[in-house]
């Protein structure tokens, strides 16, 4: 009897009340909550393809934050050494930079590589102006991560769609972008381009069509079309660069060709001036664009002549 009593003694019966605190305490640790993370604890994403410019947009975002704060927090993912990987909110850490601030407000979430870069793609092809190269990038991304996810077998949830109801990663990209599939695979073409040829599409130098078609080339054959490009002045039509990728593809392209072919008359060619470039260049700092220049001397060019209207109105 007296080991009964003692067995009955050592057993503690939960409460109610902590059975309801046990409750409340599980979820608020699943509850996501906004925290004040100090900027320099925040990497950026890996191979983030969207550009943080500290254009004029960038100010007006810097002196909106300096007034009022950044009133939608962004998205952090936490880092396995420590600190947190910035997922959705890249523009607003900058804007907090430049506003002088020390910290900014975020969501923390565990999410792995896949779901990371769906999130961090989907959240910047909402903004009005992308360029080419960071649709490019983009797409190529989140197509990856959608086709691993398709491929895992252990998801309880998926943010690729319905892959397993018979549509591929490609199709279910299409209708969330509203491009066509053929599109997205056009544009991801683009990350085959050297950077300097990507800037040029970029600065629309270069049109999409004739970009896709030097995509095919080898590296060292961008480079010279490049250089060819520069020095002449000019950039290839369509047909040129459909022209070019074919005599790749069998062998045949070379500097000498790509000069023969830029060079050439193309149909309804304009007149145009040209201006050696060694005249112009010791005016301009060595790291400015050929974009760069070009409207510097427009610039230049329009206040010269308001300028000239002004005095002969005298």
């Amino acid at each position: 009897m007296a080991a009964k009593d003692d067995m009955r003694a050592s057993i503690k019966l939960t409460t109610v009340a902590d059975l309801f605190s046990t409750e409340e305490s599980r979820a608020d640790q699943q509850r996501e909550k906004v925290m004040e993370i100090p900027l320099p604890d925040i990497s950026d994403f890996p191979g983030h393809p969207f550009k943080v410019k500290a254009d004029e947009a960038m100010l007006e975002m810097a002196d909106s934050v300096k007034q009022y704060g950044v009133l939608v927090p962004g998205l952090v993912r936490p880092k396995a050494d420590g600190g947190y990987e910035m997922v959705a909110g890249h523009r607003r850490k900058k804007a907090s930079e430049l506003a002088g601030r020390e910290t900014m407000p975020c969501i923390v979430r565990e999410l792995d590589d896949d779901q990371a870069t769906i999130i961090m793609v989907d959240s910047n092809l909402q903004r009005e102006n992308i360029t080419p190269s960071e649709k490019a990038f983009a797409f190529k991304m989140k197509l990856e991560a959608m086709n691993r996810q398709g491929q895992r077998t252990d998801l309880t949830r998926s943010q690729v769609g319905n892959k397993l109801d018979g549509k591929k990663s490609s199709e279910v990209l299409a209708e969330q972008v509203g491009e066509s599939r053929n599109q997205i695979f056009r544009y991801i073409r683009l990350t085959e381009l050297t950077p300097s040829i990507l800037e040029m599409v970029d600065d629309k130098r270069i049109a999409f069509n004739p970009a896709v078609e030097i995509s095919y080339l080898a590296e060292e054959e961008q480079k010279a079309l490049y250089e060819t490009m520069q020095s002449e002045d000019c950039t290839p039509s369509l047909a040129q660069a459909q022209r070019m990728k074919k005599l790749s593809q069998d062998g045949r392209l070379n500097v000498d060709v790509i000069f023969s072919i830029l060079t050439e008359e193309k149909p309804n060619q304009k007149e145009k001036m040209t201006i050696r470039r060694e005249r112009i260049d010791r005016f301009f700092p060595r790291d400015f664009t050929e974009k760069q220049k070009e409207d510097l001397i427009v610039q230049l060019l329009e206040s010269w002549y308001k300028k000239r209207q002004r005095e002969q109105e005298r």
